[in-house]
């Protein structure tokens, strides 16, 4: 049973890196929402450099690996200014993963009736009004299973961020493993961890979805 002593043994270290990987998911997870809801407008912007620029960067993300993206900006911004790895790491997921929140809120605004639009118009409301009360609460009932995947996507891409040194699960689970030499035991122990997290957000995923359902939003 030397796992179940390894992992009770190792659960202060694993704990404590557990509390880094929450923060880092937690950063990204917020600013790509907001980013990804910038980029999703200028993708429906009726200009098209707005339009084409927007579409160019989501294009470039999502065509590139995220590791040579963090890669990119830790490397690439330590050549002109101090920053510490998890900012560079926080900065990286949010630009990975507001490029695929963007194409999730898109999907979502433009299966939107046009008709639903129209009636807001005829209301009086404004673009920006019809877009809050009317387009985006049918919008996120339609994504929020999309965007709850990406967002538990978003927590297991967090494991990349051990390339660029941020000591999270992974990296903890790397140097651990090194010095026990046991790296079986302890790379499961890092799976047990994110189960656990990938499993809570899942039920609270589901459980937003009950309630929105139930008020009809």
């Amino acid at each position: 049973m030397h796992w179940l002593s390894d992992f009770i043994q190792t659960a202060p270290t694993f704990l404590q890196a557990l509390w880094l990987t929450l923060q880092l998911a937690l950063w990204s997870i917020v600013l790509a929402a907001v980013l990804g809801a910038a980029l999703a407008y200028c993708r429906l912007s009726r200009l098209r450099t707005v339009r084409a620029a927007a579409t160019g960067y989501i294009a470039l993300i999502r065509g590139t690996p995220l590791v040579t993206q963090l890669f990119i900006i830790y490397f690439g911004l330590a050549s002109v200014l101090t920053i510490e790895a998890f900012w560079a790491g926080v900065i990286g997921l949010t630009a990975h993963n507001a490029a695929y929140v963007a194409e999730i809120y898109r999907s979502g605004i433009q299966a939107v009736p046009t008709g639903q639009v129209e009636a807001g118009r005829s209301l009086g409301m404004g673009s920006w009004k019809t877009m809050r009360l009317v387009v985006a609460p049918q919008a996120l009932r339609t994504v929020l299973p999309s965007l709850g995947n990406q967002f538990i996507i978003a927590v297991k891409d967090t494991s990349v961020a051990a390339f660029i040194t941020v000591a999270e699960l992974f990296r903890t689970a790397q140097i651990v493993a090194a010095e026990k030499f046991r790296p079986l035991e302890f790379f499961v122990i890092v799976g047990i961890y994110y189960l656990a997290i990938v499993l809570l957000l899942s039920g609270g995923v589901r459980m937003l979805e009950r309630r929105l359902g139930r008020y009809g939003v």
